[in-house]
């Protein structure tokens, strides 16, 4: 780990936590070389597997936008997408994979905006499984 301050490569830990509910670790550490301490956060890295089989870093922005989306125009805040992208990581997270199929994203995104707004829900659910007639609602 390169030190913030002076970018030398010896550090020490001095103190690790668990964080996040157990998503993270927290740890302080020292600089060997101008003895400035820093944190750092340590995050276990969610890989989407894509249909195509290619494989992108998980993004929690990006399950937001797709979202903000199917919002528009509805009373949601950015806030309440906030949060909706929390419980969408927390959910997958909490499956204990470190890899999970693009399909799994979308699904774990539906009961928390189902939840947050009807419309919005309808809107995201009619596109993301693809339909093409309101007999698919059904």
């Amino acid at each position: 780990m390169h030190c913030p301050y002076c970018k030398h490569t010896d550090t020490r830990v001095l103190d690790s936590r668990v964080a996040d509910d157990g998503g993270a670790i927290r740890r302080r550490r020292i600089c060997q070389e101008c003895d400035r301490r820093f944190t750092t956060v340590e995050q276990i890295q969610l890989t989407v597997v894509k249909k195509s089989g290619a494989t992108e870093t998980f993004s929690r922005d990006k399950v937001v936008a797709g979202v903000r989306k199917a919002c528009k125009g509805r009373p949601v805040t950015d806030d309440d997408l906030a949060v909706l992208g929390q419980a969408v990581e927390d959910t997958l997270r909490a499956d204990g994979s470190a890899e999970i199929p693009a399909d799994d994203v979308g699904l774990a995104v539906l009961e928390p905006l189902r939840a947050l707004d009807q419309v919005a829900y309808l809107r995201f659910a009619s596109v993301y499984k693809s339909f093409d007639s309101v007999d698919d609602f059904a």
